[in-house]
């Protein structure tokens, strides 16, 4: 696939766009004519920045209002393109996107419309130039791909093709059938945008809402399936207008968008047939989490680890040259890092202490590594002694590390390898059995990020997203999870610092994870077991259980069980769901048991609670960690 973006997807001055472009991997560039407009450079310096940094100039865009125009305007318009081509010229490109006339001054009719294509094909002919015709969403009179293939079958002109702009297309609910039966060569590029799912005005919509392939709802796959089945062989072109995007990271976005058409590439391949993708792994299958690391120091750790024994956790093992200390429970695994040296001591250094790796079993670890690389995920190695394991590893969230474990190399042999076994502690088993969900906090503006990032390496889906309404504003929830339940993991995205989410994010100097789940079969015996080994829950307003057993007609008996135990519940069409949750630990970081009955969301109704809950732990903004 030769992949290209628009200037307009990305924030920042015309320069900055080129090298975020180059950079993320691209081989093209449309360049937007107001991206141009606000540089001070010439033409030619646009097309010599483009050039030296490897990146072919696949269109220069838009040129708008043109068919159909009365003929006090027509001559005009006609003078108005061969300005455009002037630019082309010395921008070193040699195709300009027309859009369909939005004029309230235009008139209608194919042939028409075709004339004028005519007309334009033979002007662009005789400088080496092609027209592309793109049929808008909200367009007067063309509004269909399928009516602007025929104006362009019409005109008959080898310098006049089609644009097809999955956004129109689909926004439309157009058949996309209808493209298969367009000849290749008369498809000169094809734009690619997704968006979510929102009922208002086309032009809104679009100018505000487009996100990147993957990122939405709209059937991007389908569409670039049946432009692949022409055999168009051109440019794939991103063209997302996004208030977010626009003010976000040039590069970061640059990286997403790049990701997402390596990925859609992929599917296609996979679905077509076709040579439209390099070759790579199929997704990851996660069968499970192999441990969770933890960077803290000596002192900071002696708190942390008091925490986890009250859990029930025991030591169980240290490493063999590092300062780490393996704890388990059922089939959980925490490590607590507090070694002077490594990558560990540096996340410490930014964020304190902070969850910063989590280890995925996978199928093959191998070959989920080189897909992750094939969809540009950062690589990461550290230096292991003689003799101990080293896994592949990718930077994630935060910049936090994921680690990649398979069959060949089980966790039992990782710990007999790297690790030396304790004198097993005394302390009680609470009876959990599984990490059953992450939850990762991010600014708002990276949660479509690392959605991509998840469901692009690994076999997973997302949910829809939630609100999750915090007394400091609202924060968006989405979950990525995979079919077995081997891998949930939820992404909550932070707008203001006012909420608990937030403010991990502010005090942590950075997205990480916030929270961990662990699964038991019995919360009640779990919650007995953890109140004997001192553990202290975190306190639920008993308003909530007057509530409770009004909204669900539970047993006054069970209700008051879990308000002793500070227990909330859940139900749903498929079952129960039990939640108990820890203090917090630091700025925010907080530890959750559930017990699930056949439940598959989240709690989500319960998070007001709970958010309201922990903040009245939170330290007060102005006072000092380490006021008394």
């Amino acid at each position: 696939m030769k992949t290209s973006i628009a200037t307009v997807t990305l924030s920042g001055e015309l320069p900055e766009k080129l090298e975020a472009i180059a950079r993320a991997g691209f081989d093209g560039v449309e360049i937007f004519e107001n991206d141009f407009l606000a540089f001070d450079g010439s033409p030619a310096d646009v097309g010599r920045m483009a050039r030296d940094l490897g990146l072919e100039i696949t269109l220069f865009q838009p040129f708008r209002d043109f068919e159909g125009m009365p003929d006090a305007l027509r001559t005009r318009t006609f003078d108005r393109a061969e300005r455009k081509f002037d630019v082309m010229q010395e921008l070193g490109t040699d195709m300009v996107l027309v859009c369909s006339n939005v004029s309230q001054a235009a008139h209608g009719g194919i042939d028409r419309a075709a004339a004028d294509f005519q007309e334009l094909g033979e002007r662009a002919a005789k400088r080496g130039l092609k027209i592309g015709y793109e049929a808008l969403a909200w367009g007067r009179y063309v509004n269909d791909h399928r009516d602007a293939w025929e104006i362009v079958r019409r005109a008959n002109h080898p310098n006049v093709g089609l644009i097809l702009d999955s956004f129109h297309s689909l926004s439309r609910k157009i058949d996309i059938n209808s493209i298969r039966s367009i000849p290749k060569e008369k498809i000169f590029i094809v734009q690619l945008a997704d968006a979510p799912l929102i009922d208002m005005d086309l032009l809104y919509w679009s100018r505000h809402f487009r996100n990147m392939p993957g990122e939405g709802d709209l059937p991007v796959t389908p569409f670039t399936e049946a432009v692949a089945s022409t055999g168009y062989d051109g440019f794939f072109s991103l063209e997302i207008f996004n208030d977010q995007f626009r003010g976000g990271s040039t590069r970061a976005i640059a990286a997403d968008g790049h990701r997402s058409l390596i990925y859609l590439a992929d599917q296609v391949r996979r679905s077509v047939k076709t040579p439209i993708g390099a070759v790579m792994p199929d997704r990851a299958i996660v069968k499970g989490i192999g441990f969770v690391e933890f960077a803290t120091d000596e002192d900071e750790a002696v708190g942390l680890i008091a925490l986890l024994r009250t859990l029930g956790f025991r030591k169980t093992a240290v490493h063999r040259s590092k300062k780490v200390t393996l704890f388990e429970q059922g089939g959980i695994r925490i490590l607590v890092n507090v070694d002077p040296l490594g990558f560990a001591n540096a996340a410490y250094a930014v964020h304190g202490t902070f969850a910063y790796a989590l280890a995925l079993i996978v199928e093959d670890a191998a070959e989920a590594y080189r897909r992750a690389l094939s969809l540009d995920a950062e690589p990461f190695r550290q230096a292991v002694a003689e003799g101990e394991l080293e896994f592949p590893a990718i930077r994630g969230v935060g910049g936090g590390l994921i680690y990649l474990i398979d069959e060949k190399t089980p966790l039992g042999r990782f710990s007999e390898i790297d690790f030396e076994p304790v004198p097993a502690e005394s302390a009680e088993d609470a009876g959990l059995l599984l990490v059953d969900h992450i939850a990762q906090t991010v600014a708002y503006d990276e949660m479509l990020t690392w959605l991509l990032f998840y469901t692009s390496i690994f076999e997973t889906d997302k949910t829809p997203m939630v609100d999750i309404i915090d007394p400091g504003g609202v924060v968006r929830s989405q979950v990525i999870e995979n079919s077995s339940g081997a891998l949930r993991i939820t992404l909550n995205g932070a707008e203001n610092r006012c909420t608990l989410a937030g403010h991990f994010i502010a005090e942590k100097f950075g997205s990480g994870i916030q929270h961990l789940a662990f699964s038991t079969n019995d919360i009640l015996a779990t919650a007995q077991a953890l109140r004997e080994q001192g553990f202290k829950p975190l306190h639920i307003s008993p308003n909530y259980y007057d509530d409770l057993e009004a909204r669900f007609g539970l047993e006054p008996e069970l209700t008051d069980r879990l308000k002793a135990e500070n227990i909330l519940y859940d139900r749903d069409d498929r079952g129960e769901y039990f939640q108990l949750y820890s203090s917090t630990y630091g700025e925010g970081f907080f530890f959750e048991i559930v017990e699930r009955r056949g439940y598959r969301g989240y709690g989500a109704p319960n998070a007001l609670f709970r958010i309201a809950a922990l903040k009245k732990q939170m330290r007060p903004e102005g006072i000092p960690r380490d006021a008394g």
